[in-house]
């Protein structure tokens, strides 16, 4: 076939530099937002008397002809016409005839495809926002039923403090909801048109870019033509979300993994979550939340990925740009399969709340609140926390723990010591003492909940 826009050209396109320069294999995901664009585009054509309105109906009947064909799975869209934007002009000159070429007027495959991006990652931002919340309300619903399950809390992945498991829980809810935040504050960014600002310096047409952003939903059109067919900064912006998201989906995965083991036994995943072993019959293997864990690197390359093809471009278009798709799709692609999969999984795990109680009895995560009562009793937290640190020592040496010692043990340590220390040194005490704001007390645990039901009620 002749050489796309070959006019100056002497020789037809080196096969192979056909085929790498190609982007069809995967920009072929943006037909539907390159034909919605395109039948903005025209039909402002139409209405400033650029083109005749009768070629304008005979384009748009010969695009939504296409674009049924496209949502049925019927096009095959080919190499030799290198992107969307060509195959789509392509299946419309054979669908309507030489008219269809009239289509291009007034605009440039840089500003062309600029738009189309800008809405299919309006689109999917969209959708993501609506998973996040899934996940979130599968969150709030474990945590509604375990505001009084208490498990060790941990720093360093050493027993801390005795928290609600609802409390643990709920600190991914808030992950959460400062995800779905900067997604929605994205779309401040996502809805600017590029549409119209030809290859970067305008066009000579007298065209209406604000009708054709009322008709494609832009709040904005960009002011400066050369920033709109080079700016990526809302493919930039969104994967680096994407990559946050899934920071917090895999600290949750790691939670999973680590909760289902057989040394720590607090959870137990859902058999449709799971998989077994090829030579080991007993295994129950946390396969989802490891792949999720996993996938987390992918968006973390495509953020990388596009900000080193980015870091050394000139103003305006070049062909590096064309790097920018494939890393956006498998960053929505990675978000829709990760969210979808995980809302489930958190609605389903059973909760082994006699498993996580049995475990505060074998440890010292209540020592903090015994030097608390010290210091209630006159002793200065400098010197309480050192007569704990010696009670803990004493307890490893005689393999006991705090609950075990006996009255006339603490008064070893220090005449300070009641009876009533055994009702401090109780898990339920220790969690319900913590009444402070955003504490894990049941009281708390329940205002944060009711909190988290109005953010999700109003997002």
């Amino acid at each position: 076939m002749s050489k796309l826009w070959g006019g100056r050209f002497t020789k037809e396109t080196n096969k192979l530099v056909e085929e790498f320069t190609a982007s069809i294999s995967f920009d072929q995901k943006l037909a539907i937002e390159d034909i919605d664009g395109s039948l903005a585009h025209v039909h402002m054509l139409g209405a400033c008397q650029i083109i005749p309105l009768e070629d304008v109906e005979k384009i748009k009947e010969g695009l939504n002809e296409i674009k049924v064909s496209v949502l049925k799975g019927e096009v095959e869209f080919l190499v030799e016409h290198e992107d969307i934007h060509m195959n789509v002009e392509k299946l419309l000159i054979e669908k309507i005839g030489p008219v269809g070429g009239k289509l291009h007027t007034g605009r440039s495959r840089n500003d062309q495809v600029a738009t189309d991006m800008h809405l299919y990652l309006r689109n999917k931002t969209i959708e993501l926002i609506q998973l996040v919340k899934e996940v979130q309300q599968a969150i709030l619903s474990q945590a509604k039923e375990n505001i009084e399950t208490l498990i060790p809390g941990y720093t360093h992945l050493q027993r801390a403090q005795p928290v609600s498991f609802a409390h643990h829980l709920m600190a991914y809810f808030w992950m959460f909801e400062r995800d779905k935040e900067r997604l929605q504050d994205s779309l401040k960014r996502v809805n600017w048109l590029p549409l119209g600002a030809g290859a970067l310096a305008g066009t000579t047409f007298p065209i209406n870019r604000q009708l054709v952003a009322e008709q494609l939903g832009f709040n904005t059109v960009y002011p400066n033509s050369m920033d709109a067919v080079s700016d990526r900064d809302f493919i930039l912006e969104f994967l680096s979300i994407g990559s946050i998201i899934m920071t917090h989906i895999s600290r949750l995965s790691e939670e999973m993994v680590i909760w289902s083991s057989q040394e720590f036994q607090f959870i137990e995943l859902d058999d449709s979550f799971c998989t077994g072993s090829s030579i080991m019959p007993q295994k129950k293997n946390p396969d989802v939340p490891e792949l999720l864990r996993a996938k987390t690197g992918r968006t973390y390359g495509n953020l990388i990925g596009l900000l080193t093809v980015l870091k050394g471009l000139p103003l305006a278009y070049n062909k590096d740009m064309q790097e920018d798709k494939e890393g956006m799709f498998d960053t929505v692609e990675t978000l829709e399969g990760s969210l979808q999969l995980l809302a489930p999984m958190i609605e389903t795990m059973t909760v082994k709340k006699d498993v996580m109680r049995k475990a505060l009895n074998q440890d010292f995560s209540n020592a903090t609140d015994i030097a608390d009562y010290l210091v209630t009793k006159g002793l200065p937290f400098r010197d309480a926390h050192e007569v704990i640190g010696k009670i803990v020592l004493y307890s490893i040496q005689h393999n006991k723990f705090l609950l075990d010692l006996s009255i006339e043990e603490y008064q070893q340590f220090s005449s300070l010591f009641e009876k009533d220390i055994f009702v401090i040194l109780s898990p339920e005490h220790v969690v319900s003492a913590r009444n402070s704001y955003g504490g894990t007390s049941p009281a708390q645990v329940k205002e944060q909940i009711n909190l988290a039901d109005d953010k999700l009620a109003n997002s």
